[in-house]
């Protein structure tokens, strides 16, 4: 145990007591000559004043504790009496196990510093993942140092990822301005080799080092540990002794980086790398500060800057370094091997960032713009975007009404400045002074190349007056769910105070809009150039007892949705809205109250009422603690009203929807009914007539010819013995059949009969005939037997038409009886079964055949 220097004391000072610790040794000096006063001082025991602690170490992690101080004396203790051991100098805890440490001073901390050691072996762990406690609860009042040995295989690097936004390198004598201080040192076989220090925020992303190396963090006593979180892996295969990795900052920068074990020597024959991001658009520049050459054994100390797709280039230590260049490039330091016995190498440089394009300038004038004021924002994340005014970088530009101001946009594309103009409308005093005022929105500078994305006007009004908003083009829609605005220009209109009362657009119903209260119009489209004529006209009415009334004029061919202002977060408390609907003649109104939201009220209650123009009566009145009924139809124009409360919480709103239909007239239906039936007799009639009288000329029209074989006669050929080619008397109106027929039935009875049928004059009718001898004669079937019932002439099967059920041999008397033995019959002349046609043969006609089968 070192000695420490002795303290002398004298009487008469103001020090009355002194306490000491430990074995002390105590010396009285006494001039010669003179004796001992015994009672100089007087001694005594007085209990031991330490600090004790109860600490568990982590498992795999050393703690060691070390004096820095010489005074005052101090010991460090392990465990308790009877086995405590203590050691003035250091104490190292390695096992992970709950430990008693006994400081034999009251104030510790003040001579002792704390290490906390933790080892990390790559080659026999995967060595992924964080490697940093977010706070550490060891020895939180004294100075500590945490340390992480890491190691991985002899070729490869552990690599540092560090999170937003990185470290900063500083040099290695300095401290952090937060008292964290980051050192990372590699062990070459050389020795040890800083390869730097750092603090947290910088450009600094990732570092690699190879083989093995020490991460500590420096935290000094009182002090909160508030690490970097940062995470730790394998890297590659490298031949570096570091390879840092930095992400310069867009915009204009400057950042220093220093070589390993700088002020002192870079090791011999090593390397160093950096890898340097560069944004877009900008350009970089090398500077070299600070740098020592050494006395090269070999080959000389060599800078290579290296860019993808480019060639390597090489310089020396007092060569030009790369100006204003572009893209991302790498920067390796190459030693030589030095003659140690003189000064090495040592580098100190930094790389500078400036923009590389060419600002766009505009001046913009608004004295000719009167209250007309400019905005301008970056609504982009590019950081390569820059806006600024009279030379001020802003992410934000107003340009006041009436004012003149420089800008510059720096890499700004259009789309990534939003661009919105206002206007103030205001100054009559009373509504008589005012006039009418057209929202139209001005031309601006034409070196603002942006877009203008919204044109706002703001209105105020006299005292005791409303504002009159009309659409030039005939009408406004109001936009709600299920009636979507799909017009290209949109006007938002609120109340100064950001108080909305919904989004419009034109063709619409609503003819009018008058508010009681200061208002902002805000116009919106994708190009205003294309946008002609004025978006409302504004003129100034008396004052109104509500807050918003409008006028509307529903469409017939479909639905109209009325909603509330400020649809649907709810009205303003305390406020009206009121809607005056012209219903067109002969129509009424079906309303229907679709969406309501009702609020618990704290004063007042909510209304919603209709009733008609003309009458004082209310057609429907309903609180928010009443149902509203579904539907009601209204007959003619009515006035639709619905007031706010003041809400305790949740909100009043509402949806109405109107939809026309037309009246119906009793009178005028009966009348209908009565003249269709009577329209319907009529045709009937007429239609029965012409039936009646078609039928009566087909009657007339009917007739059967009988033309009998052999040349006998032609009646185109007049062989008649009577001219009756005139009168037509030779086309008959109908033929029995019996007559004509008779003969051939063989039977004299049924011809006896058939004579008494035909009574009365008969005329032109054609009996048997018998013609000349040289025609064959023909020969008559014999009559069947007598049977008990009479059959037809054929059997049914042998007949045209299907099998019939036996009738009266009277109904050969029907034209439409058919005998297939008179088929083939030349005899047989009826021209089909049915009808019976007048037919006039002419002389080609009338050439007898000769016949083909016999009967």
């Amino acid at each position: 145990m070192a000695r420490s220097r002795p303290t002398r004391y004298c009487r008469g000072g103001p020090l009355s007591r002194l306490d000491l610790l430990g074995r002390t040794a105590v010396t009285i000096e006494v001039p010669q000559g003179e004796e001992l006063d015994r009672t100089i001082f007087t001694a005594k025991a007085v209990p031991r004043v330490g600090r004790m602690l109860s600490v568990t170490p982590d498992p795999e992690t050393i703690i060691i504790i070390s004096r820095d101080t010489v005074e005052p004396d101090c010991s460090v203790c392990v465990d308790k009496v009877p086995g405590q051991t203590c050691d003035p100098r250091s104490l190292i805890l390695g096992e992970s196990r709950n430990t008693s440490v006994e400081f034999t001073c009251p104030h510790p901390e003040e001579v002792f510093s704390v290490e906390i050691n933790r080892e990390i072996d790559c080659t026999a762990t995967s060595c992924s993942g964080n490697i940093v406690q977010a706070e550490s609860a060891l020895f939180p009042d004294f100075k500590r140092t945490f340390t992480w040995d890491l190691k991985v295989g002899s070729t490869r690097a552990f690599q540092l990822d560090f999170p937003e936004p990185g470290m900063q390198q500083i040099a290695n004598e300095d401290a952090c301005p937060d008292e964290h201080t980051y050192v990372l040192v590699t062990y070459l076989r050389t020795g040890p080799a800083n390869v730097g220090t750092f603090c947290k925020g910088g450009t600094v992303s990732s570092i690699q080092v190879r083989y093995k190396g020490r991460v500590s963090l420096q935290v000094p006593g009182e002090t909160k540990m508030d690490p970097v979180d940062f995470k730790l892996s394998v890297g590659p295969v490298t031949s570096m002794v570091a390879i840092v990795k930095v992400n310069l900052p867009p915009g204009v920068s400057d950042t220093t980086f220093i070589s390993a074990n700088y002020p002192d020597d870079f090791p011999d024959n090593q390397q160093m790398q950096w890898d340097f991001a560069v944004p877009g658009m900008h350009n970089y520049t090398v500077h070299f500060h600070d740098r020592t050459a050494p006395e090269c054994l070999g080959k000389d100390v060599e800078v290579e800057y290296r860019q993808w797709d480019k060639k390597v280039t090489k310089a020396g230590l007092t060569d030009k370094q790369p100006e204003r260049r572009q893209g991302n490039f790498e920067m390796v330091l190459k030693n030589c091997e030095t003659n140690r016995t003189l000064q090495g190498l040592s580098l100190k440089y930094s790389v500078s960032v400036t923009r590389s394009g060419h600002p766009v300038l505009c001046t913009v004038d608004l004295s000719k713009h009167p209250k007309v004021s400019l905005q301008l924002e970056k609504v982009a994340s590019d950081p390569y975007c820059e806006m600024s005014i009279n030379s001020e970088v802003l992410k934000t530009i107003n340009v006041a009404a009436g004012g003149k101001a420089e800008l510059s946009f720096l890499d700004c594309p259009n789309e990534d400045v939003r661009l919105t103009a206002s206007k103030l409308i205001a100054g009559c005093q009373d509504v008589a002074s005012c006039s009418e005022t057209l929202l139209t929105v001005p031309t601006l500078d034409s070196c603002l190349r942006m877009p203008l994305h919204s044109f706002t006007w703001h209105l105020n009004i006299p005292q005791d007056s409303t504002i009159d908003l009309v659409s030039p083009s005939g009408g406004l829609q109001q936009s709600v769910p299920g009636q979507e605005c799909t017009a290209a220009v949109s006007l938002h209109v609120e109340e100064s105070e950001g108080f909305s009362l919904g989004d419009f657009c034109a063709n619409g119903i609503i003819q009018k809009v008058q508010v009681h209260a200061n208002i902002s119009v805000t116009a919106m489209t994708r190009d205003f150039s294309k946008t002609k004529g004025p978006f409302l006209n504004v003129t100034f009415s008396e004052e109104i007892p509500e807050t918003i009334i409008y006028k509307v004029s529903p469409h017939k061919s479909s639905p109209t949705l009325l909603a509330t202002p400020n649809w649907p977060k709810g009205m303003r408390p305390s406020s009206t809205v009121s809607w005056i609907v012209s219903l067109p003649s002969q129509y009424q109104a079906r309303v229907q109250v679709v969406n309501v939201s009702q609020p618990k009220c704290k004063d007042r209650h909510t209304a919603i009422k209709v009733k008609l123009l003309d009458s004082e009566k209310e057609l429907l009145s309903r609180r928010e603690d009443e149902k509203t009924d579904d539907k009601l139809l209204v007959p003619q124009s009515f006035y639709l009203n619905m007031s706010n409360c003041i809400p305790e919480e949740g909100n009043f709103g509402a949806v109405t929807q109107i939809v026309l239909e037309p009246k119906t007239n009793l009178l005028a239906i009966l009348l209908g009914i009565v003249g269709a039936l009577l329209l319907l007799l009529i045709i009937l009639a007429v239609v029965c007539f012409f039936i009646k009288k078609k039928k009566k000329e087909r009657l007339d029209k009917e007739a059967s010819i009988y033309i009998g074989r052999g040349n006998i006669f032609r009646p185109g050929e007049r062989q008649f013995s009577k001219a009756r080619s005139d009168n037509e008397s030779h086309v008959y109106a109908s033929i029995d059949e019996t007559m004509v027929y008779g003969h051939l039935l063989g039977d004299s009875s049924y011809a006896d009969s058939m004579q008494d049928h035909f009574k009365g004059m008969q005329l032109d009718s054609y009996q048997t005939f018998t013609g000349p001898s040289e025609l064959p004669v023909l020969n008559e079937p014999e009559p069947e037997p007598e049977v008990e019932h009479f059959n037809t002439f054929l059997d049914p099967s042998h007949s045209f038409i299907p099998p019939r059920p036996r009738t009266p041999i009277d109904r050969q008397d029907s034209l439409g009886f058919q005998d297939r033995r008179m088929v083939d019959n030349e005899l047989y002349t009826f021209k089909n079964t049915g009808e019976m046609n007048t037919i006039r043969l002419s002389g080609a006609d009338m050439e007898p055949e000769l016949p083909t089968s016999e009967l």
